[in-house]
């Protein structure tokens, strides 16, 4: 098999994994974070009715012209920002969903940087 594949086929059976274990209502929607090779993007979601509440990415405008050193920090503030955005819509707690992908790095600096600016976990 070809190594492309059978990685993406384990990040599929981690993320089929994950998933069947979490899910966002009203009370706790879930805060879903997806790593491209360049980019992170963090986003809370109602999974009862389908909306996205807020959605930060390191593409985002707020910060784009920020200058920080490596992606680990820049995941950090995507964190940080999407919890003082989620704070100010009166959202406190979540479920965080790793999306299949293993935790670390910049996923994990998402959810320090989420719980650091107040987010309960």
């Amino acid at each position: 098999m070809d190594p492309l594949k059978k990685k993406r086929l384990a990040y599929l059976k981690r993320k089929k994994r994950v998933k069947k274990k979490i899910f966002g209502d009203e009370n706790r929607p879930r805060l879903t974070v997806y790593r491209s090779l360049k980019n992170i993007y963090a986003q809370i979601v109602v999974d009862t009715t389908g909306r996205t509440l807020v959605q930060v990415s390191s593409l985002s405008p707020e910060l784009r012209g920020e200058k920080v050193s490596g992606k680990v920090a820049m995941a950090h503030k995507v964190g940080t920002l999407l919890a003082q955005k989620a704070l100010e819509m009166g959202i406190k707690k979540v479920v965080f969903d790793r999306n299949g992908f293993l935790y670390h790095g910049r996923v994990k600096a998402v959810s320090l940087g989420a719980r650091e600016a107040g987010l309960e976990f």
